[in-house]
């Protein structure tokens, strides 16, 4: 099944060119990623593209992950650096860090420009970051940093979001969120790698939402 929606979609992608290329942007949120899923359907409407059944409001889940050449707190530290998303995150214009709990997000999606705010829920250095989205979508997210020897980090990252209707659940199905993920992580792995140390890594403490050290 996957392979015929993947086949789907290429014809699709081939009428429409990048207008209709999946639109869940996953961007690091207040220290952590948030994503925010920008409705397909509407998309695959106008293309003609038939209902397939899927959907609904149960949540997606994706997993990725990624070991990086450096050590667990080069890793966690450049991943709090947020103002550098953009250079890694694609799509993201813009990164404003509000207070030690929450981001303002710009973000370019599919041609136009899209705001919003992510709330850090836990971040625990060298460890965890979870966060949650503060648009309607709640999206939800961990990354996590585990030490592979002294120079070397396992890097996971895992979201949680509702597609909502046929055809975000289509990109679901066909890998598509997963591979826009697996990007990002890729260029987060050049980035800290070819920098070798990071500047300025905020290593407080947050639980339940508050900063707690």
């Amino acid at each position: 099944m996957t392979k015929n929606l993947e086949k789907a979609w290429s014809r699709v992608e081939k009428k429409r060119s990048h207008k209709l290329r999946n639109s869940l942007l996953v961007v690091a949120g207040a220290g952590g990623v948030a994503a925010v899923a920008v409705p397909l359907r509407r998309r695959f409407a106008r293309a003609g593209l038939p209902k397939v059944g899927l959907g609904g409001t149960s949540p997606r889940t994706i997993e990725e992950s990624i070991e990086v050449g450096v050590p667990v707190s080069t890793a966690y530290n450049q991943w709090t650096q947020f103002e550098d998303f953009p250079l890694f995150m694609e799509g993201v214009d813009h990164v404003q860090q509000l207070d030690d709990t929450r981001l303002h997000w710009v973000a370019t999606i599919a041609g136009k420009t899209a705001e919003w705010d992510a709330k850090i829920l836990e971040q625990h250095p060298d460890r965890q970051i979870s966060w949650i989205s503060e648009d309607g979508k709640k999206t939800r997210g961990t990354v996590t940093f585990e030490p592979r020897s002294d120079s070397r980090t396992l890097v996971r990252l895992t979201m949680s979001y509702q597609a909502e209707g046929p055809a975000e659940a289509l990109g679901s199905a066909a890998g598509l969120d997963a591979r826009r993920i697996r990007g990002d992580l890729e260029r987060f792995k050049e980035l800290v790698e070819s920098r070798g140390s990071e500047t300025d890594g905020w290593r407080g403490e947050v639980s339940a939402g508050k900063k707690t050290s």
